[in-house]
């Protein structure tokens, strides 16, 4: 009966250390629960741009209008007919460190309108 005492308090220890320490732990599994509600957070943000992108593409598939849309916003392309202004805003600090890049980019930059025919 003593070693039947003594199996049953070894047994019931082990069960005890499995419970509070190691794999399938509470802390383990409130560590997976953690884990679990950060994917479903990130899984409603990706579904969320999912739906986005699939009423883009259904737009684009149905309406001329958001093909062109498209086209001026990511090709920056334009009609016929149309004039392009074209804003550039000078970056003080890069030409105070570069002295001589200044006289390059007063070459290369358009300072008024671009015409395009």
């Amino acid at each position: 009966m003593r070693w039947l005492l003594i199996i049953l308090i070894v047994f019931l220890a082990g069960l005890q250390f499995r419970l509070w320490v190691g794999e399938g732990s509470l802390a383990h599994k409130a560590e997976l629960d953690k884990k679990v509600e950060q994917q479903r957070i990130e899984n409603k943000k990706l579904r969320l741009r999912n739906k986005q992108i699939a009423q883009e593409v259904k737009s684009l598939k149905t309406n001329l209008d958001s093909i062109e849309e498209k086209a001026r916003k990511d090709l920056g392309m334009i009609k016929d007919g149309e004039i392009f202004y074209l804003v550039i805003d000078k970056d003080d600090r890069v030409l105070q460190q570069a002295p001589e890049a200044e006289n390059k980019n007063k070459s290369l930059m358009p300072e008024a309108v671009l015409n395009l025919e």
